[in-house]
């Protein structure tokens, strides 16, 4: 028997059809059913409800229910017990679509709720614009994540303008929801017209060449973003080094997280020379980024006069003993850096390196030097070390 697997994203089609003659034909509502003699946990907890509550906070609770009938859904009982938390952490409970829209409905009469959680729901575009109305809508919710909902540029934009319109939104997370150069012109456009948004979650997405040459711009002229991570994404060439102008010229980013793009050494001394004059970033993650021993030499040439740094991450580079070695020295030769953490992690190191290191405990104690790689070690101990002993047996 052929079994056609659905993308949850697409309608049902036929069958949706099908089961909705047979509900008319029945006199009931599938998602009605669902709701009453579903999940014993679900069911249970809502009906239990009645009588618990003040009448505001049942008005409140009955209105959800009547979405969720009239979009045939099962209600989430976590949102039924919610009350006046400050908190709603819907993640993983696979809401779709058509329980994003009962959701939203509710939310939007919800003064209570501040951070929203909907990671992994299977939202797609149906369900993020449900959840953008709610958000447009909404003055107290300063905080959402919507990480893993399949979003793509459709839902990028939905959710983009509605949080144009919520001036008190301050986080938001769109971590991997497929998020390519068409929806990076609508991130853009957000970082350009929101001005209290503070942090912002972009890691594993498919954000390129183009889109960093769009989001570059944008990040040098965007004010109030203190936090941005957008690691794991495919920024390099032209894209990576606009990317890292604009982190010349912003003056509010504090944490900046690009670990696992691929800058490479053109990226690398793009990023140094935004070191150069930017004088308020402190925690930059550049880890696995290709940046081989030029390109660390680049990036020392920025640390050389930085002022504001104080956490660096390059591990996984292949920039090898003598890359670490040429950092190190920039960071030693600044009498003003503030450096507290350099991770130089699974990088290979040596002798000289190691030598360094320890002197730089006596000029340099606050800085933390990590490094837990493995060792290049002078040929001869190493011959010691690794000698093959022969049996006793064995004749001489």
């Amino acid at each position: 028997m052929n079994v056609t697997m659905r993308n949850p994203c697409e309608k049902s089609g036929e069958s949706g059809e099908q089961e909705e003659a047979a509900a008319a034909a029945t006199g009931r509502v599938t998602g009605v059913q669902e709701a009453e003699e579903g999940s014993d946990t679900d069911s249970d907890s809502y009906l239990e409800m009645e009588g618990t509550h003040g009448p505001g906070e049942l008005d409140k609770e009955t209105l959800y229910l009547r979405f969720c009938r009239a979009h045939r859904v099962v209600p989430a009982s976590c949102f039924l017990h919610q009350g006046t938390a400050p908190e709603l952490n819907l993640r993983h409970r696979s809401l779709g679509p058509q329980g994003a829209q009962a959701l939203a409905s509710a939310l939007i009469s919800n003064p209570y709720v501040k951070r929203l959680d909907l990671r992994d729901n299977g939202l797609c575009g149906a369900g993020a614009e449900a959840v953008a109305h709610a958000l447009s809508k909404s003055r107290s919710i300063c905080d959402v994540d919507l990480s893993e909902n399949q979003l793509g540029a459709v839902g990028a934009q939905v959710i983009c303008t509605a949080l144009m319109e919520n001036p008190v939104m301050q986080k938001v997370q769109l971590a991997g929801n497929s998020l390519e150069e068409q929806a990076a012109h609508y991130l853009a456009e957000l970082l350009l017209a929101h001005t209290g948004l503070k942090s912002l979650d972009l890691s594993y997405n498919q954000l390129n060449d183009q889109a960093g040459e769009m989001l570059g711009p944008a990040l040098a002229e965007n004010i109030g973003l203190t936090e941005l991570n957008i690691s794991w994404n495919h920024l390099r060439g032209p894209g990576a080094v606009s990317f890292a102008r604009g982190l010349g010229a912003n003056i509010f980013l504090r944490v900046l997280d690009i670990s696992y793009n691929g800058f490479g050494d053109p990226g690398a001394s793009a990023v140094a020379e935004a070191l150069r004059t930017n004088n308020v970033l402190e925690e930059l993650n550049m880890s696995n980024n290709r940046i081989s021993a030029v390109g660390a030499l680049s990036l020392g040439l920025g640390l050389r006069v930085n002022q504001t740094l104080r956490i660096l991450v390059v591990s996984r580079n292949p920039m090898r003993s003598k890359g670490c070695l040429s950092v190190l020295k920039s960071v030693q030769n600044n009498p003003v850096s503030t450096l507290e953490l350099l991770d130089f992690s699974d990088i290979q190191v040596n002798r000289e390196f190691d030598d360094l290191a320890s002197s730089m405990k006596v000029s340099h104690p606050g800085l933390c030097i990590k490094t837990e790689g493995r060792r290049v070690e002078y040929k001869k101990e190493l011959l010691a070390v690794f000698k093959p002993s022969l049996p006793a047996s064995a004749p001489k």
